[in-house]
Order: C-alpha cells, then structure tokens, then sequence
C-alpha cells in the first residue's frame, strides 16, 4: 500500500472521520486505489495513523456512494466501473450538460463568455505538460462555468450529485492526451455556439462532446477486459 495516496490532509474545520472519507474517497475517484482492490480496514487505518472507527465509518459511507461494495466473509473492495455505469451516467451527463448549454446561451453574460474562453484556453495549455490531474481540474472548471452560466440553481445541484461518479471516468479518458485534444476543440466549439447565442447548435454539441467522451472510455474499457 502507496502511504503517500493516503496522506492525511488535516483541517481545523473539518472533523476527522470527514478528513479519512474524503481521503479514501479521492483515492479510489483518482485510480490510485483501483476497481477490485480490497480496502483492509486495519491497514488503511494504520497508514492513516487513525484509529479503525473512522475508517469503518468511511468504508460504509462509500458502500452507499456506490463506490465500494461488501462482500460477505471477504470484506470491502473498491468497486468495479461496469459498462452499465458508464451508461448510465453519460446518458444522464448528456442531457445535463445539454440543458445546461442551451440555457447558458441565453443567459451568459459578456464577463461570463471572457471566462469560458479562458477556461477554454486554459485546459489546452495544460495538455502539452501531460498531467492528468491538471487536465481534470481544468475540464472539470470548464464545464462548471456553464452549469453556473445556466442561471439553474437546481440544475447546478443535479451536475454536483454527479461529479464523483464522472469523475471515474475523466481520469480513464484524460489519460490519453490525444484524446484531449479532441476534447479541447469540442470545448471550443462549444463556447462559439454559446457566445452566438445559438441554443440549438449549443446544445446539441454539448451532448455530442459527452457521446464521444462515452463512446471512447467504452472502448478502452472493453480493451482492458479483452
């Protein structure tokens, strides 16, 4: 076990057995503990210097996420990214983010299509250093902005609810740059589409940029397996 992935990052507002959930939880979002990987509750807690209890209470926080499943007589194991997951959740994906642009191109505001840009911009920058964490965020940043453009409080709760479970498969995605230079042109087609105002064309590129995003990680997942 890598005890540097689960360094604690302690915090004075936050109370430990939330600092040992998220820390897990990170881990297990990022790759570094990985689908099928058991989750020992003795030795986690050991290389997080903590007692069991909030370990335990972790463990059956991410039971019910959904990201760790219990096996009985065999314990906690990090569970597996199934191909009804994925699209499930890229069904759902796509029509949040379609939503999301289409309002967005009736609502944005001048300052808010600068930031777009930006973030935009930003993102394929970040490509040529090949950090994968980098790409994340910087995506992840980028798609924020329309949800908050959207002016849809409710909308933005829903894309929020999500994040964990795309986050998954961002980091499946991500990690062939290539394929994030196909990402960064959708991303600027995209914000066209919306500084022009155009809803229809908005939307519709925002579901196809999450199509294409469900149909590549489909095919690398199918090719791990094969």
């Amino acid at each position: 076990m890598n005890n540097k992935i689960f360094e604690l990052k302690l915090d004075q507002y936050k109370p430990l057995r939330e600092i040992v959930f998220e820390t897990i939880r990170n881990a297990i979002i990022s790759g570094d503990l990985k689908p099928g990987e058991r989750v020992m509750e003795v030795q986690m807690a050991e290389s997080l210097g903590v007692s069991r209890t909030p370990v335990r209470e972790a463990i059956r926080k991410l039971e019910l996420e959904g990201l760790v499943i219990m096996l009985p007589r065999k314990g906690a194991y990090v569970s597996d990214l199934s191909v009804k997951d994925l699209t499930e959740v890229m069904e759902i994906r796509a029509s949040l983010e379609g939503l999301a642009a289409g309002l967005a191109s009736i609502r944005i505001d001048e300052a808010e299509i600068e930031d777009l840009e930006v973030r935009a911009l930003k993102f394929h920058k970040s490509i040529e250093d090949e950090d994968v964490d980098v790409l994340i965020l910087r995506d992840l940043e980028f798609h924020d902005a329309i949800f908050r453009a959207s002016r849809n409080e409710r909308l933005i709760q829903l894309n929020n609810n999500l994040i964990e479970q795309v986050q998954r498969f961002r980091e499946i995605y991500h990690k062939k740059v290539h394929k994030s230079k196909e990402t960064s042109k959708e991303h600027y087609e995209i914000v066209e589409a919306i500084s022009n105002r155009d809803v229809d064309k908005a939307e519709k590129l925002a579901r196809i940029h999450i199509e294409n995003a469900e149909k590549f990680i489909l095919k690398t997942m199918e090719g791990n397996n094969s």
